[in-house]
């Protein structure tokens, strides 16, 4: 029998370099709590934050997708056309067909890489970064270019009070690359379908179609309550099965890069885990606001602007949201 060949793999991958796009509008609590017949003060101290980034309407999730990954693509130092895999989570691509991804790869110059688009929320990214790490060490490609993508203000009623008011825009883009060493641990993520209906849209799109204008546009709606309960009780069991996965201790963290949802399920889940006071905390959210999969790049590409000495150092990252999905992976920081 004829043997098949197998490309050679690499021992491992890691982050080589983040990029980041933030919305272009900065729109304060001021600005959108009459609707929802509220207060700044209310939303700070629920959700932390103090102002959210927002895109114009001219501006859409695959322009904030670009700008993130030419700056992680320079940044890595590697000519584009070298990625051998395009991968973007988003659940805001302005068509169902075809991919964000797709484009997103002939406007920044990686074609014919394979590109696709992951729909996993809040969770997509570490999905993707899973991916990546597989690819790189089965030999499948030697660099990938994965991509959190959201423009969630199209679908933020002005009016909802359980989770409008956190929504924002951006994109956040890593690069990763081949490794003498793991630099992505292994992956723990799954699902909970049980409880699919507890974050997601309030209409469907057949529904709106067919309403004869008595049907709104779908737009985003939690049951807060069981969703919080969900992300600090369930998720930091994840979290510290990622680093046991890892085979390390909250110790020896440098950074815990959470899904930027509210800042009392981070403060909560930093708690449950008992990082150390040098662990350094990703709280992006208090003036970019919950981006979903782009929230974990874009909150560790800003902490790595504030502390770079963390360049190198082990951070524990970890989505979860609408499906209910959840991942989390312990990686080295470019």
């Amino acid at each position: 029998m004829t043997a098949l060949h197998q490309a050679a793999g690499h021992p491992g991958s890691r982050i080589l370099a983040f990029g980041a796009s933030r919305g272009d509008l900065i729109v304060t609590n001021d600005d959108i709590v009459g609707p929802i017949n509220s207060s700044d003060e209310w939303i700070r101290q629920r959700t932390g934050i103090i102002e959210r980034r927002r895109a114009s309407d001219s501006v859409e999730a695959v322009d904030m997708a670009v700008e993130a990954s030419n700056e992680a693509i320079r940044a890595a130092g590697i000519d584009p056309a070298r990625i051998g895999a395009v991968i973007v989570s988003t659940v805001s691509n302005t068509v169902q067909t075809p991919s964000l991804a797709a484009l997103l790869t002939d406007r920044i110059g990686a074609t014919p890489a394979p590109a696709y688009d992951i729909s996993a929320a809040c969770a997509g990214y570490t999905y993707g970064i899973a991916q990546a790490d597989s690819f790189i060490r089965s030999g499948l490609a030697d660099y990938v270019l994965v991509v959190g993508a959201e423009k969630l203000s199209q679908f933020a009623k002005p009016t909802d009070r359980t989770i409008s008011f956190l929504l924002g825009d951006g994109a956040g883009a890593a690069v990763l690359g081949p490794s003498d060493e793991p630099g992505v641990s292994p992956s723990v993520w799954g699902s909970d379908g049980s409880k699919w209906d507890t974050v997601g849209m309030d209409n469907t799109l057949a529904a709106y179609r067919d309403g004869a204008g008595t049907v709104d546009w779908p737009t985003l709606r939690q049951e807060g309550p069981t969703v919080f309960r969900w992300a600090v009780w369930e998720m930091a069991k994840v979290a510290q099965a990622a680093l046991d996965a890892a085979g390390i201790t909250a110790g020896d963290l440098a950074a815990f890069v959470p899904h930027q949802a509210n800042m009392r399920i981070i403060d909560e889940l930093a708690k449950q885990l008992k990082l150390p006071e040098h662990v350094m905390i990703g709280r992006d959210i208090a003036t970019t606001g919950n981006t979903s999969a782009a929230s974990i790049p874009l909150a560790a590409h800003a902490l790595l602007a504030e502390h770079p000495e963390l360049s190198g150092g082990l951070a524990l990252q970890i989505g979860f949201g609408a499906g209910l999905v959840f991942g989390a992976q312990v990686v080295r920081l470019p």
